[in-house]
């Protein structure tokens, strides 16, 4: 896999992994994140937060164990 295109991927991953995060703290610690949505919506979005999380860290994770040549050699720089 060529850098540039590791590099796509691992930095799509990472913004996957922060938007979750994000979504489960304004659901979890923020009254911005329910509005006035039903509690059905809540918990289905909460539950899709979770699986979005679980999502990027099973790239991240795929990412550096099968191409991690490629991640040290971007990361040294």
């Amino acid at each position: 896999m060529s850098p540039i295109l590791y590099d796509m991927l691992y930095s799509e991953a990472v913004s996957e992994r922060k938007k979750a995060l994000l979504t489960l703290h304004l659901l979890g610690d923020k009254a911005a994140g329910i509005g006035d949505h039903s509690t059905k919506d809540f918990f289905d979005n909460a539950t899709e937060a979770l699986q979005m999380l679980g999502n990027a860290k099973d790239k991240i994770e795929t990412l550096k164990s099968e191409f991690g040549g490629i991640h040290e050699t971007l990361i040294k720089g």
